[in-house]
């Protein structure tokens, strides 16, 4: 009963937080396979940073980077809006010697997505050198949207129920993973909201 109380509480406090329209990426549901989305993506600009350390440290080493541009530090001093999801892809070094190694990673690609109508002309240069300014194609990603804090158990396991799906589906993917999140860091776990994408060729 206390549980369940204090679970209702905690979603009253964050519903006015989290309750609010961010803006994201525009895309298309063309199909559904179980939990499955397979989205089409249109075009996006984003900003991205490049970070080594674990996985559970990227976000942490990111946000403060990323943050700073859209909060003012570029050339022009302009201010973004606060957008969802922010993307974590785990990065490959591929190793040359000795032959038999396998591509070990280099790092974590973080990316904030800037606002709708935002272009690369448009948008104001980073004063920081580490965040890069890029634009993402129109792309097909296929998603899985499940909640919870990040854990590597969590993220494997909803990884596995996604390309298990696909096997299914006849599908195939290419890249690495791509983890999007979309909530606050206050936010409960059990209102969070997690997305693994994989694209699809």
């Amino acid at each position: 009963m206390f549980k369940r109380k204090l679970l209702t509480a905690l979603a009253l406090i964050a519903a006015p937080l989290i309750g609010q329209a961010i803006e994201e990426p525009a895309y298309e549901v063309q199909r559904r396979i179980d939990k499955i989305e397979l989205r089409q993506y249109a075009p996006y600009v984003v900003a991205e940073v490049l970070v080594t350390g674990p996985a559970d440290k990227a976000g942490n080493l990111a946000f403060p980077i990323l943050a700073g541009y859209i909060f003012g530090k570029n050339k022009g001093e302009r201010k973004f809006a606060m957008t969802a999801p922010v993307t974590t892809t785990p990065v490959k070094l591929e190793m040359t010697a000795p032959v038999t190694q396998t591509a070990t990673p280099a790092g974590y690609l973080v990316q904030f997505v800037l606002p709708k109508g935002v272009t690369l002309d448009s948008a104001p240069e980073p004063i920081d050198s580490r965040v890069k300014l890029r634009e993402v194609p129109g792309n097909r990603v296929a998603a899985i949207i499940y909640s919870g804090f990040w854990s590597e158990a969590n993220e494997a396991e909803h990884l596995g129920q996604l390309k298990a799906a696909l096997q299914s589906a006849g599908l195939a993917w290419t890249g690495e993973p791509v983890l999007s999140r979309y909530d606050p860091p206050w936010t409960p776990w059990f209102m969070r909201r997690n997305e693994i994408w994989l694209s699809i060729p």
